[in-house]
């Protein structure tokens, strides 16, 4: 009996808030977020974990630490881990830098609260101050200012979709979908879940806002499925330009 109880994984003993953070400080970041959900149910033990976690990644934040940051963020009943994400992370995690002093501060506070799609209305709202004064008036865009956006403006944007989303979603995510299908339109709707046979899938409703959703889902920004200017989007040089510091 005593053999089988040591031998049996049902009765071993769960990781200790110290084993699983020696784990989380080595392992790549593939390996690192499986093990988020397991310090949160630790409860207050491994939430001081991720926050440690969170503060010593502070300057060069990864998939992990945005998802951390989700996790605390959800225990809107833990003040003091509220007050910490706010006295250490006032804005989120990642320090949006704009060419054109746009402020994304509110898409990050949505991401960080995983509602993504308020998210995602709000990215279409600040692709269209990037473009201007009468895309803003008339709320969706032509492919020619979508060609014009900063570089660093698009990055910014895409690497907060990237971070709060476990690396599934982001501009960047969809062109190497869009790539690997051979640039075939008509094989990336459905691989995204934007169509499913030959019908669009109906915006809000009928769309997944959450990370069950396919790889490269999100942002939809709903004017984007015009082939025009989701192509302006997906060959832009923010892509292949070094991201800044």
């Amino acid at each position: 009996m005593s053999s089988f109880i040591a031998d049996n994984p049902a009765t071993a003993a769960s990781p200790s808030p110290e084993n699983l953070r020696a784990q989380l400080q080595d392992a790549p970041v593939t390996k690192q977020l499986p093990l988020l959900p397991s310090l949160m149910a630790l409860g207050e033990a491994g939430q001081a974990v991720l926050m440690d976690f969170l503060l010593s990644h502070r300057d060069s934040p990864t998939l992990a630490t945005g998802r951390a940051y989700q996790l605390l963020r959800s225990l809107d009943k833990a003040p003091s881990i509220q007050t910490f994400l706010e006295t250490h992370f006032p804005q989120g995690i990642y320090p949006l830098p704009s060419t054109c002093q746009v402020d994304y501060s509110e898409i990050q506070t949505h991401l960080g609260r995983q509602a993504f799609e308020a998210a995602d209305r709000l990215t279409l709202q600040k692709m269209c101050s990037l473009a201007g004064p009468n895309a803003v008036k008339r709320k969706w865009l032509y492919f020619t200012e979508v060609a014009n956006f900063p570089t660093i403006d698009l990055q910014t944007l895409d690497q907060l979709w990237l971070l709060y989303s476990e690396g599934r979603f982001g501009f960047s995510r969809q062109r190497e979908l869009w790539l690997g299908v051979g640039k075939n339109w008509e094989k990336l709707w459905p691989k995204i879940a934007w169509k499913k046979d030959n019908v669009w899938t109906r915006y809000p409703n009928e769309f997944i806002w959450d990370l069950s959703a396919p790889v490269g889902h999100l942002p939809l920004s709903n004017q984007l499925r015009g082939v025009r200017v989701m192509e302006a989007l997906l060959v832009h040089p923010a892509w292949t330009a070094d991201m800044t510091p």
